[in-house]
């Protein structure tokens, strides 16, 4: 009897596994996104100050994202090597159409209009993109790759990475940077390289600082000492780290954080949303979402490291690498180690396209975990 109970659990399970693998979806990453995303909904209601219409329209996008994440995964990696080339050139004239005749808003122009008052920003999907072209272009070449090759690669980031710094969009182009170089990174790059780089990079700041607007320095000196100006650019910064500071241990409380509940926190439901789970949950709060966020990390390099080809390994790799930067980066400008850079924590901060972007990431890396060749 036992024995037969054992059998029917085993077979039990190679069917539901079979039955994840034939509609394509990963359930370990599922699971994780869900659990993730459940949190995210519970913090914006509390740090958008319980308007439940905000909320609202947070499910719907991220209903409309997981709809991409579904599709995408659908979508077998071979025919997303084959489009990688096209799709990189259809961006890239995006986004100069961008500079062109871009939509306008805060002193940045980085929207394209759409019929029906729709808008979309381009150089988010580019974040997607730029892995997918590195990892076509090493697809079928040799590894590690050479010094002509590396340069040709980084003519390709450079070219989109520009034009969004023009928009200006700091942050996005650092990031659309990141992915590209997490690519060449992973496809072998060379230790004298590697140092080499880091031997210019005094230069590279410098240059950097050089083509800086005004607001962007003065988020590099806020950064320095935002004391220096605790009414004017230092604010944000300073209200952000009295938040983290005041949630202790265990937080005050769902919707009793002072801070964000008063208005004392500007952006609580964007940029600045973690500091509003550390006030309510304190370290606690911020340590299981960060566990939630490893969770999901840990899936994506899995699949990775499983990935049949160069190009499905190079692109999961670069693609969970840069969900862990925009992770990073985010807590890391909230709780002062960083400038702020106007990146918003993923699937917790309320978004639009972003959020369709990063689901479509996971969607791509579902692809790649499900349609491997049986061995």
């Amino acid at each position: 009897m036992a024995i037969s109970e054992s059998f029917y659990s085993r077979a039990l399970s190679f069917t539901n596994a079979r039955l994840w693998k034939l509609v394509h979806i990963d359930i370990l990453l599922l699971g994780s996104l869900l659990i993730l995303i459940a949190g995210g909904l519970f913090v914006l209601y509390s740090a958008s100050g319980q308007n439940e219409a905000m909320v609202e329209r947070q499910v719907l996008r991220l209903t409309v994202g997981m709809f991409v994440c579904l599709v995408l995964a659908q979508l077998p990696p071979k025919y997303m090597r084959r489009a990688s080339p096209a799709l990189f050139l259809f961006l890239v004239t995006l986004l100069v159409c961008v500079l062109l005749f871009g939509v306008g808003a805060k002193g940045a122009q980085r929207w394209l209009s759409l019929p029906g008052g729709l808008r979309f920003q381009p150089s988010e999907i580019m974040k997607i993109v730029m892995p997918m072209m590195v990892a076509w272009y090493f697809s079928d070449r040799s590894l590690p790759p050479t010094f002509k090759q590396i340069a040709s690669v980084l003519a390709l980031i450079v070219l989109p990475v520009f034009m969004i710094a023009r928009q200006p969009d700091l942050g996005t182009s650092l990031l659309v940077a990141v992915s590209g170089i997490f690519a060449l990174f992973l496809a072998g790059l060379g230790w004298r390289y590697i140092l080499g780089a880091a031997a210019t990079a005094p230069i590279a700041a410098y240059t950097l600082w050089q083509v800086m607007h005004d607001y962007q320095r003065q988020r590099v000196l806020t950064f320095l000492n935002p004391e220096s100006d605790p009414l004017g650019s230092g604010w944000n910064i300073i209200q952000s780290k009295t938040a983290i500071g005041s949630g202790g241990v265990y937080g005050k409380g769902w919707l009793e954080g002072t801070q964000a509940q008063l208005d004392f926190l500007p952006e609580s439901h964007t940029d600045f949303i973690i500091a509003v789970l550390a006030e309510e949950f304190g370290m606690l709060g911020c340590g299981l979402l960060i566990c939630a966020y490893l969770l999901v990390i840990a899936r994506g390099l899995y699949i990775a490291a499983h990935a049949e080809d160069n190009y499905a390994r190079l692109l999961a790799g670069s693609l969970t690498l840069t969900f862990f930067v925009y992770m990073f980066v985010n807590i890391g400008m909230v709780s002062g180690i960083l400038p702020v850079v106007g990146v918003p924590l993923p699937l917790v901060s309320y978004g639009g396209t972003s959020i369709i972007t990063i689901m479509a990431t996971f969607g791509i890396l579902m692809s790649i975990q499900t349609h491997k060749r049986a061995r």
